[in-house]
């Protein structure tokens, strides 16, 4: 999953669109996932992510994001599985309610993560905090709070990659289940922790050094205004969103 965050450089459409038009999209995709109990409705939003993708040219990245979910996904199915026991029994304790439950559950989750990691991909943070600020008039502080956390977020993963690394040269042997990588992963958490806390701390240092206290409006000097493809596509995060209601 390692880069799969991170802002995928482009001149696509969906790279023009309105930041604040991309994040809508996403929040109403999520929305629709999990609004809809129909199937093929989810699956038609799973194919929707996989369109936003190529049509951001970043369609192998969404193979990856989905081949990374579909884990994810196939855990949950198999929880579903183990605990709904309505319907007609088809094998041993499976029955045909928890099958159709437990793959519309699988999908819902795949198709709602998928557009906010793409939307991430596809979206500067700076210029998501500048937009909220700017035309949402959301306080500053907030707005860099949340493009904080998504910053942190492929350095976390890069921390815990060089953490592991140290460990597997040290002779930890990380092979095998996915059981045994949780058993021995679970004690690498406290010098992640220590290592974030320090960046942390520094980053705050750094801001406040920049006048953080001092941002606000009229600081920005960028306009966000709606493009040509931004009333296109808020029109179809009503009609998403109406759909699943509906569905």
């Amino acid at each position: 999953m390692k880069g799969l965050l991170e802002y995928t450089e482009g001149n696509t459409f969906i790279h023009r669109m309105n930041p604040l038009v991309k994040l809508l999209l996403a929040l109403c995709v999520c929305a629709a996932a999990f609004a809809s109990d129909s199937l093929a409705f989810l699956a038609a939003l799973l194919a929707i992510d996989l369109a936003l993708g190529a049509a951001g040219g970043v369609f192998g990245k969404a193979l990856r994001l989905l081949a990374g979910l579909l884990k994810a996904g196939l855990l949950l199915f198999v929880l579903q599985l183990l605990f709904f026991r309505e319907g007609r029994p088809l094998f041993l304790f499976v029955t045909d309610e928890g099958a159709l439950t437990a793959a519309k559950l699988a999908l819902r989750f795949i198709a709602a993560c998928m557009p906010l990691a793409l939307m991430l991909g596809l979206t500067r943070t700076g210029d998501l905090t500048n937009a909220l600020v700017k035309t949402a008039h959301v306080p500053y502080k907030y707005a860099f709070t949340l493009s904080a956390a998504i910053r942190f977020i492929p350095l976390f993963m890069s921390e815990m990659e060089g953490v592991m690394e140290a460990q597997a040269s040290r002779g930890v042997d990380f092979d095998g289940g996915p059981l045994k990588k949780i058993r021995l992963a679970l004690p690498l958490c406290v010098p992640l922790l220590m290592i974030s806390v320090r960046k942390i701390d520094g980053s705050a240092v750094a801001a406040e050094a920049r006048g953080f206290n001092l941002r606000g409006r009229a600081s920005g000097y960028k306009d966000y205004p709606l493009g040509t493809a931004d009333l296109p596509a808020a029109a179809l995060c009503a009609a998403l969103v109406a759909l699943g209601i509906i569905t």
